[in-house]
């Protein structure tokens, strides 16, 4: 990818840091700074950097169960709106397709299980806790955020294989794909209204990607 460059390999996939991936961590420092001090920054890049490791260890969940099925992972790229696990090919049949898709969401449980059971995190307690009880309610949103049922989300992989067991697989994605664009649009225009430009710009993000996917199936 563009603007992208290695940091290593990990699980025999390289791992890759987008060059904007830094700008979110210089607006996150800069914001925090100007409204708390250096002690608050901090600790918001502290947390900021943890959640992407639980990003990384949900991309790493889709590599190594697509390995099962003969699918290598030539990359994995860490951006700003969260992480890429670029497959050498999707898998051909529907409920591979599954498994992989729900590989991801289920690290996210694991380590929300992790931290509850061994640490004591409280996921209810939120951004209100601290930093284990923040990590735990992040994992669950991150879980149940990446299970709605449309592209590109893993839900939309899910909704599209299971489609796929009855219908062309280009109907399954097209149908996968609209309901990512209408999710896009409705989280596009909640994040101008509320004047939340994180929000709109992952909308942006999910309308763009749900529509390449549709294409490339289409082609």
């Amino acid at each position: 990818m563009t603007w992208s460059f290695s940091v290593g390999r990990l699980f025999g996939s390289e791992l890759r840091i987008h060059a904007t991936f830094f700008l979110l961590l210089a607006w996150v420092g800069i914001e925090t700074y100007a409204a708390a001090g250096v002690e608050a920054a901090l600790e918001n890049l502290g947390f900021v950097l943890a959640l992407f490791v639980c990003v990384i260890a949900h991309e790493y969940g889709h590599a190594l169960m697509a390995r099962r099925y003969g699918i290598r992972t030539p990359d994995i790229t860490l951006l700003p709106i969260g992480g890429l696990a670029r497959l050498e090919r999707m898998p051909v049949t529907p409920m591979h397709e599954v498994a992989v898709a729900l590989a991801g969401p289920a690290v996210n449980v694991a380590i929300w299980a992790v931290l509850t059971g061994l640490f004591g995190a409280d996921a209810w307690r939120g951004f209100d806790g601290g930093i284990l009880d923040q990590l735990a309610a992040v994992n669950v949103v991150l879980a149940l955020f990446n299970m709605i049922p449309a592209f590109p989300m893993d839900g939309g992989r899910v909704l599209r294989a299971l489609l796929s067991l009855r219908f062309d697989r280009r109907l399954a994605t097209g149908i996968a794909a609209g309901a990512g664009q209408a999710v896009a649009v409705a989280m596009g225009g909640w994040g101008l209204w509320t004047g939340n430009p994180v929000l709109a710009l992952i909308g942006v993000f999910i309308f763009l990607a749900a529509r390449a996917e549709a294409r490339a199936v289409r082609a």
